[in-house]
């Protein structure tokens, strides 16, 4: 459902007598100065860094106020982008290939998003009951497992990779779809066997359940996966090792890894997302505060979208016009 309110008022121009040309008046605010950030989880990454992003363009971009909204991320932020009801949207750069070229969760029905910026990488965190006995995912058959929130970009990386170990995701697994605190809770409460989430470094969610019972839970290794998982969806994923010293394990656990996007709609104005990609590195360190992972950007690689377009406001700021 769209939360875009009708403008309280008209703007009345008011034409007066008189010599010479009056000035142009300035034009109103796209939206009427209202920006929504469709995020995430309330515990993961994007709720933290979009809530700093909001804070730095309602102090610094004149005419605007910003508010970050928890969502279900990816899918459903591209989703909301698109039917009016937010301005600004985090996503995967997976989920977000497969919305500008019509596959996947949108087969057939590409979707008008643009990007202002590539930020950091999500980790793919997989994360077992240690005294399950589950050394791989294809131990996984018959498990209790979260894959995240529906249409998340958790989601849609989970399938893949269970796919990828051989398994099918909706059989032979007992599939839960759960936003990250839902998942946290029933792992604590022993009713799932695994979870997946897709996340920065340090995503708060998975750092309070890991610290919380330290010996009760494992991550799992999955880098060996990266294979029959490019085989099936090209480069946009890679691997990395989520170091020990994140959640205080006791030894680095190799994983998959996927860059996060940034995306407005196509028909932004183009001086409003020329702005925003601005705001993102003048006030690159405020947003630090908000979550260390917005150090892990910067104007090369930002830029580096495709196959996603970047909006041509964008493109004109990293071209320094």
């Amino acid at each position: 459902m769209n939360r875009r309110l009708p403008l309280a008022a008209l703007l009345v121009v008011v034409l007066s007598a008189g010599c010479g040309a009056e000035p142009a008046p300035e034009p109103a605010p796209w939206h009427d100065g209202r920006i929504f950030l469709a995020t995430g989880n309330t515990t993961g990454v994007y709720y933290q860094l979009g809530g700093g992003y909001a804070d730095v363009i309602s102090r610094h971009l004149p005419g605007y106020e910003a508010r970050a909204e928890p969502t279900g991320a990816s899918g459903e932020n591209i989703t909301r982008l698109v039917d009016g009801d937010m301005e600004i949207a985090f996503s995967l750069a997976d989920t977000a290939a497969d919305a500008t070229a019509g596959r996947g969760a949108f087969a057939g029905q590409a979707q008008p998003v643009r990007a202002l910026a590539r930020v950091y990488s999500n980790y793919t965190h997989v994360i077992v009951r240690a005294d399950a006995l589950i050394t791989d995912l294809a131990a996984l058959r018959g498990k209790r497992v979260s894959t995240g929130s529906p249409k998340s970009g958790t989601d849609v990386i989970a399938g893949r990779l269970l796919t990828a170990a051989g398994l099918d995701p909706d059989k032979d697994v007992r599939r839960a779809r759960l936003s990250l605190p839902e998942t946290v809770a029933r792992m604590r409460a022993g009713t799932l066997d695994a979870m997946f989430f897709s996340g920065g470094l340090p995503t708060p969610g998975i750092a309070d359940l890991l610290s919380g019972a330290p010996d009760r839970f494992a991550l799992l290794p999955i880098a060996d996966l990266i294979e029959p998982l490019s085989a099936a969806h090209g480069s946009v994923y890679t691997t990395a090792e989520l170091p020990a010293d994140t959640y205080d394990t006791p030894t680095g656990t190799p994983t998959i890894t996927v860059a996060n996007v940034i995306l407005v709609s196509a028909d932004m104005p183009e001086q409003l997302a020329y702005d925003l990609t601005r705001l993102l590195f003048t006030y690159q360190a405020d947003l630090a505060v908000a979550h260390p992972e917005a150090r892990n950007y910067d104007r090369e690689s930002a830029q580096t979208t495709d196959p996603i377009p970047l909006h041509p406001g964008a493109a004109r700021y990293y071209q320094g016009t």
